[in-house]
């Protein structure tokens, strides 16, 4: 039974690190508060692998302009990975970003 857990930890695990998505959200000024970001990255990874990872947290905002980048901590049953946002368009108070999780943890 052990082995089938470490089997399936090992899989979701793999499946975060090469996990690439992409998510959109509203704004009213011009940046992404930092608990958007985290709350659409939990969001999409969860619909990409099948569950939100246990937690992503943001150190600052993502600013609502094409290639900005802001990389937050993804972690996923005691592993801890970088995953990043980058703004690939926005258009009014429509953010779209690619959220794209390191292959290997930290």
């Amino acid at each position: 039974m052990k082995r089938n857990y470490l089997v399936a930890a090992i899989c979701v695990a793999a499946a975060l690190a090469s996990g690439a998505c992409s998510a959109s959200v509203s704004v009213g000024d011009k940046q992404v508060p930092a608990d958007k970001v985290a709350a659409q990255m939990s969001s999409q990874l969860a619909a990409t692998v099948g569950r939100a990872p246990d937690d992503v947290t943001c150190p600052e905002g993502l600013d609502a302009e094409v290639g900005a980048t802001v990389v937050c901590a993804l972690t996923d049953q005691g592993t801890e990975y970088d995953v990043t946002g980058t703004v690939t368009s926005v258009d009014g108070d429509n953010v779209k970003f690619d959220v794209q999780v390191a292959d290997t943890p930290n």
